[in-house]
C-alpha cells in the first residue's frame, strides 16, 4: 500500500567500499578493534543510498522502511532498525521522521567485498545530512561523526568515509590514530596515489560465514596475541612504506595479511574456509607473473574467495592483458571489476521541500 505521508526532504549519498591492506579482525567492547587496520577506498565499488523523510505518526517509535535494489528486504530492514535503536538517543530525527530508505550496490553483496562498509557509511551520511538541515556543523566534524557512527554500524565502514588511505585503530606509529573513527593518511608517495584494484570474482554468492561470526571467534583464538603483535608491526611498516614509495614492502605486507586472515579463519574453533581452489590458482598465477615480468603488483583478499590484484596505474595495459589471458578462466563467468583508488563518499542530493 502506498504511503500517503508528505515528503519533507530527500538526501542521497554514494559511499565506497574499501579494501584493507592491514586487516581488521577481532573486536572488543562496542565495535572497538583489537588491532589497527589500513585500507584505501575504491572508486567503482560503492553503495548508493537515498532517504526520503516525512513526519511520523505520534504513536510510532522508530519508523523506517527499507528497499534493497528495488525489493523490500526484511532482513536488512531489521538490521537497520536494530542499529537505529542503538543510536536513537544521539539523533533527534528518529523522534520526528518516518524514513523511506532505498539502497543499491555496484558489486555483489556479501561475497568478500566490503558491502557493509559502503552500505552502512552511505546510510550514516544520509542520517547526518538530515540532521544538518537543523543543526549545522563543520565539514571536519561532519566527517568525524560520520566515521564514528559508521563504525558502530560496521567496523570497516568507518574507513569508507575517507578518500585514499585511512587508518583505524590506535597505534604508536600514528599519534592521532583512534579506535573511535578512522583518520586520513595524507603523507602518501606518488607511487601509491593511483593504485588500481582488479577485483577477480571467483564466487559472487553470499559467503558461508558472516564477518560478525569471524570477529567473535577471535575472542578465544589461540593466535590472538601473535596476531595483534603482527598487525601493529605491519601498520608501522606500511605507514613508512606509503611515505617512501616502497612497493616491495607494501606487497609483502598485503599478501601476508591476506593469507594470514584466511589462516586465522581456518585455525579458529570452529574453523572454516572461505578460499576456493580458483582463489589459490589466481594467487599462484599472480606470483609467477610478477617473477617473470618484474612488474609491481600484489594481491589481497577480504573474508571471501575473491582476489584483489593491486598495482600502479602505469602497469595497467600489461596487467589487463595478463588478467584477460591467464586469470579470467578462474573467475565466475569471466567476472571481474576494474576498480581503482577512490575519492571517498559523494553527496548526490540534499533537497528540502516547502
Amino acid at each position: 500500500m502506498e504511503d500517503s505521508r508528505k515528503i519533507l526532504g530527500k538526501v542521497h549519498w554514494q559511499s565506497p567500499s574499501n579494501i584493507a591492506i592491514v586487516k581488521y579482525w577481532g573486536k572488543k567492547g562496542i565495535q572497538i578493534p583489537i588491532n589497527p587496520s589500513i585500507s584505501f577506498s575504491l572508486l567503482k565499488s560503492y553503495t548508493e543510498t537515498e532517504i526520503k523523510y516525512s513526519l511520523k505518526k505520534s504513536s510510532e517509535d522508530i519508523s523506517a522502511k527499507f528497499h534493497f535494489e528495488g525489493i523490500k528486504n526484511d532482513a536488512f530492514e531489521n538490521k537497520i532498525l536494530n542499529y537505529f535503536s542503538q543510536i536513537k538517543s544521539d539523533f533527534q530525527l528518529f523522534n520526528k521522521y518516518h524514513l523511506e530508505i532505498k539502497s543499491k550496490n555496484t558489486f555483489p553483496h556479501s561475497a568478500g567485498i566490503a558491502s557493509s562498509a559502503s552500505s552502512m557509511s552511505a546510510l550514516v551520511l544520509c542520517l547526518l545530512s538530515i540532521e544538518q538541515t537543523e543543526r549545522k556543523i563543520s565539514e571536519d566534524e561532519f566527517r568525524k561523526r560520520a566515521s564514528y557512527y559508521s563504525r558502530l554500524a560496521s567496523g570497516s565502514a568507518c574507513r569508507s568515509i575517507k578518500d585514499g588511505f585511512s587508518l583505524w585503530g590506535e597505534t604508536d606509529a600514528f599519534p592521532s590514530s583512534s579506535n573511535d573513527y578512522a583518520v586520513q593518511l595524507s603523507e602518501i608517495h606518488s607511487n601509491f596515489r593511483e593504485l588500481q584494484d582488479a577485483i577477480l570474482i571467483v564466487d559472487s554468492k553470499q559467503k558461508k560465514v558472516s564477518s560478525t561470526e569471524g570477529h567473535r571467534l577471535m575472542e578465544n583464538h589461540p593466535h590472538k596475541i601473535a596476531r595483534i603483535t603482527q598487525a601493529n608491526a605491519h601498520t608501522a611498516e606500511l605507514i613508512a612504506a606509503l611515505k617512501t614509495g616502497d612497493f616491495s614492502t607494501f606487497a609483502r605486507i598485503s599478501e601476508i595479511e591476506a593469507i594470514g586472515l584466511h589462516a586465522l579463519m581456518m585455525t579458529s574453533s570452529p574453523s572454516y574456509n572461505l578460499m576456493e581452489t580458483n582463489s589459490l590458482n589466481i594467487i599462484e598465477k599472480i606470483k609467477a607473473f610478477r617473477t617473470k615480468s618484474g612488474l609491481d603488483l600484489c594481491f589481497t583478499m577480504d573474508a571471501g574467495p575473491n582476489v584483489h590484484l593491486i598495482y600502479p596505474k602505469l602497469n595497467q595495459e600489461k596487467i589487463t592483458r595478463f588478467i584477460e589471458k591467464e586469470l579470467l578462466v578462474y573467475c565466475e563467468s569471466d567476472k571481474w571489476i576494474a576498480d581503482e583508488m577512490g575519492i571517498g563518499p559523494i553527496q548526490l542530493m540534499n533537497t528540502t521541500y516547502e
